[in-house]
């Protein structure tokens, strides 16, 4: 299934591969989706929506092994505090469903702060935006790509 965020990808020409997987609605979690598609978790890498008190709503991505280190992510948004997005928020700000949820054609350009380990890897794993469909690709152009914030910085714990 060709998903908004593999069209972008491919308008803008960049090298990537779709890994599809069975879906299990009781079990969303980084963890399992890396078993299924073949990859270590920590090269997995989930988007999560947060909002800060001074600066609104921006994503992070993190290893799917990972916790979001909400101190850090504030820190690097200049925001006192921040906190997950409700899960009932998620969609009608990012126009995707939790465990679908990607930085790629989001329905707004949010800042997005990707977690340094990610450029350790040849190959990373994203949501495609849609449950059952992850996007592997070099992760320096998914940074380029989503216009990372800071570039990749340490945001997981």
């Amino acid at each position: 299934m060709k998903t908004n965020a593999a069209r972008v990808l491919e308008d803008l020409g960049v090298s990537f591969e779709l890994k599809t997987y069975d879906v299990d609605p009781e079990d969303l979690s980084a963890e399992s989706v890396a078993r299924k598609v073949g990859m270590p978790a920590e090269q997995v890498f989930k988007t999560l929506v947060a909002r800060g008190d001074r600066n609104g709503v921006c994503m992070a991505v993190v290893p799917g092994d990972s916790e979001l280190d909400l101190k850090a992510l504030a820190r690097m948004t200049g925001d006192r505090k921040i906190e997950m997005v409700s899960l009932k928020e998620v969609l009608p700000l990012t126009g995707y469903i939790r465990g679908g949820v990607t930085a790629l054609a989001c329905k707004k350009a949010y800042p997005v702060f990707i977690d340094e380990t990610a450029i350790l890897f040849d190959r990373i794993a994203v949501s495609a935006g849609v449950r059952g469909t992850q996007i592997v690709l070099n992760p320096e152009d998914y940074i380029r790509v989503v216009h990372a914030a800071e570039g990749p910085i340490a945001c997981a714990k």
